[in-house]
């Protein structure tokens, strides 16, 4: 079982779409009247394990709404929120509906997301020889399973049966989901074994290398010094596990910058081997470190491309809406390319061809994702060079408008072409796991 300090390089877990809210606590700040059994809450659905346990039948706590996106979008997955006394109108066999203008205490949720696995476990277990815990009697034992959040939390999971009077107890064989126990995820695998979307073979290019190699050959030619500053995002770092979803792929932070397309490539398989690939799949993080870079030039003299590429459904929709919605009133464009089998029809959201990109009512200033998934570009005879040249005609083909409606938004003009023997335009670049962001100087249309 798998938490935030172990850490396994060449294994990925990542996640899927469906998601488990747990550990949902309650801090009361009102009077409770109380049962000698748990009680389950109609309203907070959860069951409150201690002895003597709050009994919610005779007093309603309060009320809160939310979207589960809002619960999976806050920081590390965990909402806090206060409980509202306005509620439904309580029925003449209940207290008052809440107390007007009292607190009533704080409801936490913790939402982790699970895996698509869905392999199932039978175990059965047995003890001997238990201690005497009974003052009359022997023993009641039952057994409690409990997972490891990716939080450091634990959550119960399992509960046997109690069995009484016995110091032998064998309990009876129960049937459990994998994830339920363990969620943790290798569906993309060791990145040395073909199965796994990183696959370093000998042989040819994994779709990630293809699709850094593809755009960042074409971009590069726009760059003097040909310096990408490369980032990764999504994986458990060395030497703790510590998940980043923006840290550099040559692992140096002061200066992230890879030579060349080749060089990229080379930090992108050095990563395989020292991370550990991990889930959530988070953008905003990536994109508002390159916006930071763009929001300092915005005088015309440099726009920026970010590349990013992903395996995964994007886990931080909202956080990601605002994010580009920011970056749109910057010198700046975002390529997303989808690798890989998963579904990406929530990226569609991004790609602003037919609605603008909004955020808290804010609409994009300008449309400047373009979405594509890659295997609509695989040739079907398995020509990678073919493969690579349709990917990057696609992706490249709006930037030209892109960078056009900034400057023109911008009252920006033309500066005059450069002398012959001037160095060309400069475009530095930003990478993830990978992402691949331009930098480029403007002379001239």
């Amino acid at each position: 079982m798998a938490t935030i300090g172990d850490f396994d390089p060449l294994n990925s877990a990542v996640p899927a779409t469906k998601i488990e809210i747990t550990n949902i606590s309650v801090e009361i700040l009102v009077p409770l009247s109380y049962s000698k059994h748990p009680v389950m809450h109609p309203f907070m659905r959860t069951m409150f394990s201690m002895v003597i346990s709050p009994c919610f039948v005779q007093d309603f706590l309060g009320q809160i709404f939310c979207t589960l996106g809002e619960i999976i979008g806050s920081s590390g997955g965990r909402l806090e929120r206060m409980l509202s006394p306005q509620g439904r109108p309580a029925p003449a066999t209940r207290a008052p509906a809440g107390i007007p203008g009292k607190k009533c205490g704080i409801i936490i949720f913790t939402a982790e997301e699970l895996s698509n696995c869905r392999d199932i476990a039978t175990m059965q277990f047995c003890a001997n020889k238990l201690d005497k815990k009974d003052f009359f009697g022997k023993s009641d034992p039952f057994l409690v399973f409990y997972r490891s959040n990716e939080d450091g939390t634990f959550t119960i999971c399992h509960k046997t049966e109690v069995i009484k009077n016995n110091l032998n107890p064998v309990w009876q064989s129960f049937t459990i989901p994998v994830r339920a126990l363990c969620n943790v995820y290798f569906i993309d695998g060791n990145p040395s074994q073909p199965t796994s979307l990183h696959y370093m073979s000998p042989y040819q290019m994994n779709t990630y290398a293809m699709a850094l190699k593809a755009v960042g050959e074409i971009i590069q030619d726009y760059d003097s010094d040909k310096l990408f500053p490369a980032y990764g995002f999504g994986a458990k770092l060395p030497p703790d596990g510590k998940i980043s979803h923006a840290f550099p792929l040559n692992s140096n932070t002061e200066n992230p910058n890879c030579e060349g397309i080749e060089g990229v490539l080379e930090a992108y398989f050095h990563t395989l081997r020292t991370v550990q690939l991990y889930g959530p799949t988070n953008f905003a993080p990536v994109i508002n470190q390159v916006a930071r870079c763009a929001a300092d030039v915005t005088d015309g003299s440099q726009y920026f491309v970010l590349l990013m590429i992903t395996d995964g459904v994007i886990s931080d929709m909202a956080q990601t809406k605002e994010a580009v919605v920011n970056a749109a009133s910057l010198p700046m464009s975002i390529i997303i390319v989808g690798v890989g089998p998963a579904e990406f029809d929530a990226m569609e959201e991004l790609d602003g061809d037919e609605v603008r990109v909004s955020s808290r009512g804010r609409f994009a200033e300008r449309d400047i994702v373009q979405f594509v998934p890659f295997r609509d570009y695989m040739d079907r005879s398995g020509n990678q060079i073919l493969s690579m040249a349709r990917l990057a005609k696609d992706v490249l083909a709006e930037i030209p408008d892109q960078l056009m409606s900034f400057m023109k938004s911008r009252g920006i003009e033309p500066r005059p072409p450069l002398p012959a023997n001037t160095d060309p335009p400069s475009v530095s670049t930003t990478s993830g796991t990978p992402a691949l962001a331009a930098k480029q100087s403007i002379t001239h249309p």
